[in-house]
């Protein structure tokens, strides 16, 4: 559940879709807040709906491997640690910009913090790095059952992003369409995985 991120300025995380009737079709439901300085936008939002069940979704959402599954930019190479289950948990997410070619950092590590938690229903976390000040980035899922599924919100949210980082004005680091393309692989891969009968 990462979505490609980093810890470095000016680089290109991604994470996530688009709108039909069907379940399986993404949907256009993109929103973007507004805020911040100028009014701009600070908050990138697009949505899917999945055949899946939100338990079965939230449970890749929340396994460090799942984060690692769903990126689409080949840049989470491996995760160290739990899947996590309350606010404050962590775990390390190990990096590969040469995925990127944009900035010779090599491999790294970033550990992910998870911000907010509600089973089946909300996760969202920050990425902490080397860089100091930390970015103030965060990242989230936002899950609502369906009759037909389950209607999948990614979003992207910078708007509490450290003053350095805002006037470096290089915001957002993630596209719209980066978070499509993480929600298209994360129905993929919630569809790939074993379904856990027990009990």
């Amino acid at each position: 559940m990462t979505d490609a991120r980093s810890d470095s300025t000016g680089s290109n995380d991604p994470t996530g879709p688009a709108d039909s009737t069907s379940p399986t079709d993404a949907a256009p439901a993109t929103e973007r807040a507004g805020g911040g300085e100028g009014g701009g936008v600070e908050r990138i939002e697009v949505a899917r709906t999945m055949p899946s069940d939100a338990a079965a979704v939230f449970a890749v959402l929340c396994d460090p491997q799942g984060h690692v599954d769903i990126d689409s930019t080949g840049m989470l190479m491996d995760a160290t640690g739990e899947p996590v289950s309350v606010v404050g948990d962590t775990f390390v997410v190990h990096m590969d910009r040469e995925a990127l070619n944009d900035y010779p950092l090599g491999r790294y590590d970033v550990t992910v913090k998870i911000e907010t938690f509600e089973q089946d229903r909300d996760i969202s976390w920050s990425i902490l790095g080397q860089i100091r000040p930390q970015i103030g980035h965060t990242y989230g899922y936002r899950l609502e059952p369906l009759d037909e599924g389950t209607r999948v919100t990614s979003y992207y949210d910078w708007s509490a992003i450290d003053p350095v980082w805002r006037e470096a004005k290089i915001f957002p680091v993630v596209s719209e369409a980066a978070l499509r393309a993480t929600l298209g692989v994360l129905d993929r891969t919630v569809r790939r995985r074993p379904r856990n009968t027990a009990g």
